[in-house]
């Protein structure tokens, strides 16, 4: 269970459809605020979760320049939070940086991706421990600026990725996220099945908490959740039954 916290000019936002322009600070029944330490915090006091995904929405959106350094900093420091940080790396220049910075892991986005080149320049030259590529689409469509994955299908992806050495991939269906339409757990499956060597993460949807032992079922190594986690749906009891870290 890896709880989100999207970030925009500052605030934490409501992320819903990958509609950016339409997003609303966050309101959740885990603190009165908006602001990303206090719901950092409550994630890990109330919740007792300890990493957090991180997206750096005016950096995804300005690939790479952003003004949340310090912010992301103090999660990762202050508050003592494991973060995965999706902030427009481009390169491998930015992504040491960034680890170099406290940030636990960071990841590459393929809505962000410029050069089929990188899928396997990256993982070469930085501790694929340290490492995760986002799987970004919308209604089935991937998103990226590099056309040679926009042409591919998600499963076609996920084999040349394990083939460049990524050993953690998101699958993160933008037109799900923050909709309560439920998680695509028939593509979750497909790809764990096909690809039971890669450590699997599934964003986007989650509608309920029974999803989560289907899920988990599938052999699905995480789940990315925000929406339900603010709306009380998923609570302390069925994130302890569930084992999360």
């Amino acid at each position: 269970m890896i709880p989100v916290i999207d970030l925009l000019d500052g605030q934490a936002v409501h992320a819903v459809k990958g509609e950016r322009a339409h997003y609303q600070p966050v309101k959740s029944v885990l603190c009165d605020t908006a602001n990303p330490l206090a719901i950092a915090r409550a994630f890990r006091d109330r919740l007792r979760l300890h990493e957090v995904y991180v997206a750096d929405l005016n950096a995804i959106q300005a690939l790479g320049r952003t003004d949340h350094r310090s912010l992301i900093a103090a999660l990762a420091s202050g508050e003592k939070m494991d973060v995965i940080l999706d902030a427009g790396i481009p390169d491998v220049e930015n992504a040491r940086e960034w680890i170099g910075n406290g940030v636990r892991k960071v990841v590459i986005g393929s809505e962000t991706l410029r050069e089929w080149d990188d899928l396997q320049d990256i993982p070469a030259r930085i501790d694929k421990d340290r490492l995760i590529f986002s799987l970004d689409f919308h209604s089935g469509k991937i998103l990226s600026r590099c056309p040679a994955l926009t042409a591919l299908t998600p499963i076609e992806i996920l084999k040349h990725l394990e083939h460049s050495g990524w050993r953690e991939v998101i699958l993160l269906d933008l037109g799900r996220v923050g909709s309560s339409k439920g998680a695509d757990c028939a593509l979750a499956a497909d790809a764990q099945a096909s690809f039971p060597g890669l450590h699997l993460l599934i964003g986007g949807g989650i509608a309920k908490a029974e999803e989560l032992t289907v899920l988990k079922s599938t052999g699905i190594a995480g789940v990315l959740v925000a929406t339900a986690l603010h709306k009380g749906i998923i609570d302390p009891q069925c994130i302890s039954g569930l084992g999360a870290k």
